[in-house]
Parts: C-alpha cells; structure tokens; sequence
C-alpha cells in the first residue's frame, strides 16, 4: 500500500487531466500530460509505472497507481 504522502489529486475536464496543484511549485490547475485512459492503465495494472513532467516546472515523477481521486507517485509529494 502507498503511503497517502504520495498522493496527487486529479480531476477529468473535458478529455483533459489536471491536477489542482503543482507539488513542486505551487502552480494552481496544471494539466497532466496523461490521458484518461492511461489512467484506467494504471488503475487495472496494465502499465507498472509512467512517468510524467510537469509542464510548470519540468519536474519529473514516477506514477505507479490510480484511484477514482488520486494519482500515486513512487516518492512523497506531501509534507
């Protein structure tokens, strides 16, 4: 089980990912670059892992999971 630290709340608008805040920046409403069926992958255990950059700060992150609310990262995003 992932720790809740490692969590990233997403939401699905029109097509599009989004997460209501950059964990490395602070930047509001930045859209993933991911699709909602690479979600779906992720959820069912078709994909082990995806990494993704974020488009705000070029960060990069490992995504492993997903849940209906959370994406789940390999490291902790939270304090």
């Amino acid at each position: 089980m992932i720790p809740f630290r490692n969590s990233l709340p997403y939401d699905i608008q029109m097509n599009e990912v989004y997460a209501s805040e950059c964990p490395f920046c602070g930047q509001s409403h930045i859209r993933l670059p991911l699709k909602p069926s690479e979600i779906e992958q992720l959820r069912g255990g078709g994909i082990m892992k995806r990494p993704i950059v974020f488009p705000c700060c070029h960060t990069r992150l490992q995504l492993v999971d997903a849940d209906g609310d959370y994406l789940l990262a390999d490291r902790p995003l939270r304090s």
